[in-house]
């Protein structure tokens, strides 16, 4: 263990957790590392998409067999379908994707959430049939939040700017790399944002307007432009790819353990869903680690999700 000295007792510890493994209550019925659960008016199905993002064969069979039938379901994946701008419909072993299944109106399917990235997007779909599936990553309680600001002006799929959520904010979430590589680099005052001139310098890159406006809008300078560009901030389709810093899987593979920050805020994040006879209530919760929110969570993204002819 690299950052953790083991207390005197671990070893003790670990063999009587070790001794519960062949008890009759700890062995598993399922037929591998994916599930099906019925809740009420839905059926929860999750799946097991490894390293690869994708399905074999037989996980594909067993998933086409419990996504059939009228009731309304949601699908639980390791990999986001929708995630950062970009489609990823899950190939699976000999043909097609698991988004085909979602998708397949007969499967009724209401939802899909996915982990692996640790923040919170969600991607309302609209289907040539009328219907709208929410497609959510909801990575938001992993171990080091993941940049929302890197991701790029929004067109998936028909879902738009003005349709597309995501926690952190993209503003708040260059503050916090900002400051975060400032103290890195021990540069503070070239690389700190203010949340202000974040969220100033994200609107111009990505030709939208200021998602929060809690005053007057910061006026963007040559130095909040390079800061930005250096970390990685999103832009307009049209603009060319330049140099950045590492802010995603580099970044957290060969830094995140020594980089925990203890200093609030830690836009982190948590989903709730309360499943009703007609509706699904899906919100995403914020903590942050301030006492205030930490007793009240604030709700930073709310949807509703009707439930098709839902049945027992």
């Amino acid at each position: 263990l690299l950052w953790h000295r083991p207390r005197a007792d671990d070893g003790r510890r670990l063999d009587e957790a070790r001794a519960l493994r062949s008890a009759p209550g700890q062995r598993a019925v399922q037929p591998g590392p994916y599930w099906a659960i019925d809740a009420g008016p839905v059926r929860v199905i999750g799946i097991d998409t490894g390293l690869l993002g994708t399905l074999d064969a037989e996980q594909g069979a067993w998933l086409r067999e419990v996504a059939r039938g009228p009731r309304p379901k949601i699908l639980v994946t390791g990999s986001p379908l929708y995630v950062d701008g970009r489609y990823r419909p899950c190939p699976i072993e000999g043909g097609g994707t698991v988004d085909d299944m979602v998708r397949d109106p007969d499967n009724r399917f209401v939802a899909a959430i996915g982990g692996d990235i640790h923040n919170y997007q969600r991607y309302p779909v609209r289907l040539p049939d009328g219907r709208t599936l929410q497609y959510v990553v909801a990575g938001g309680g992993g171990a080091f939040t993941h940049a929302t600001h890197t991701i790029p002006r929004v067109d998936v799929a028909g879902v738009s700017e003005r349709d597309f959520r995501c926690y952190p904010l993209r503003g708040d979430s260059l503050a916090f790399y900002s400051a975060l590589y400032g103290r890195r680099l021990r540069l503070p005052r070239f690389f700190a944002l203010t949340e202000a001139e974040a969220a100033a310098v994200i609107a111009e890159r990505l030709g939208i307007g200021p998602t929060r406006a809690p005053g007057a809008p910061a006026r963007v300078t040559r130095r909040m432009r390079l800061v930005a560009g250096l970390l990685g901030t999103g832009r307009r389709p049209d603009r060319t790819r330049r140099f950045r810093l590492p802010v995603r899987r580099l970044y957290t593979q060969l830094f995140s353990p020594g980089s925990a920050t203890y200093r609030p805020p830690f836009f982190k994040s948590f989903l709730r869903l309360d499943v009703g006879p007609d509706a699904v209530r899906l919100r995403c919760y914020a903590a942050t680690g301030n006492r205030a929110q930490e007793i009240d969570p604030p709700v930073e993204d709310e949807v509703t999700i009707p439930l098709p002819g839902a049945a027992e």
